[in-house]
C-alpha cells in the first residue's frame, strides 16, 4: 500500500493507495476520478480555479460510481469509453484537526479511481467546469497537474499498464 500526506486547506490529511476490484461502501465514497486514454496519451482538463486535472467528481442520487465517473468525463472533457476500476483512495482525516461531525467527508472515506480506454471524442465545448481539454503523453501529466504528488503517480502507472 502506497501512502503519502497532503496539506488539505491547512489540514493534514493521509492517503493510501489500495487496489481492488470491487466497491468501497458506497456511504463512503465522497468522489469517483481517473486517467483517460487514447492511445497513448492521457487526458487532461483545465478546470476553473484548480488547473490542470483528471477527470471525476461527486455522485448524483440514483447514479452508479461507473455512471458518475462517465458523466463527469463526459461533461468535462466530451470524451466517453469503455471503464474498468482500479481502486481507491483511502482519504484518512484522523490527524485532521479540523474534522468534526459537521464536516461534508467522512473521516475515513474514499476516492475511487478508474481507467477509461477513450472510444469517442467529441467536439470539446467548455460548458461545466471545464476551460479546455489537452492529451499529453504519459510522462508530461505531473508537468501539467496542479497538486501533483506520489500517489497520483502511482496510481497512473498502475492504470498505464491496466490494459
Amino acid at each position: 500500500m502506497v501512502t503519502t500526506y497532503v496539506d488539505w486547506n491547512n489540514a493534514r490529511v493521509k492517503l493510501s493507495w489500495q487496489e481492488e476490484d470491487q466497491l468501497p461502501p458506497r456511504e463512503l465514497i465522497s468522489s469517483v476520478h481517473g486517467f483517460c486514454f487514447l492511445e497513448d496519451k492521457v487526458l487532461l482538463v483545465n478546470l476553473n480555479h484548480r488547473g490542470w486535472d483528471m477527470t471525476g467528481g461527486h455522485i448524483e442520487a440514483g447514479e452508479s460510481v461507473e455512471d458518475c465517473f462517465k458523466r463527469e468525463t463526459m461533461e468535462e472533457a466530451c470524451v466517453s469509453g469503455n471503464c474498468t476500476l482500479l481502486g481507491s483512495i483511502i482519504v484518512d482525516h484522523s490527524e485532521n484537526s479540523q474534522w468534526n461531525d459537521k464536516s461534508p467527508y467522512p473521516q475515513v472515506g474514499f476516492q475511487v479511481f478508474y481507467r477509461m480506454d477513450i472510444t469517442e471524442v467529441l467536439d470539446f465545448e467548455a460548458r461545466y467546469e471545464s476551460t479546455e481539454r489537452i492529451f499529453v503523453n504519459q510522462n508530461q501529466v505531473r508537468e501539467y497537474y496542479h497538486d501533483w504528488h506520489e500517489l497520483y503517480e502511482h496510481i497512473l502507472m498502475y492504470a498505464a499498464n491496466k490494459k
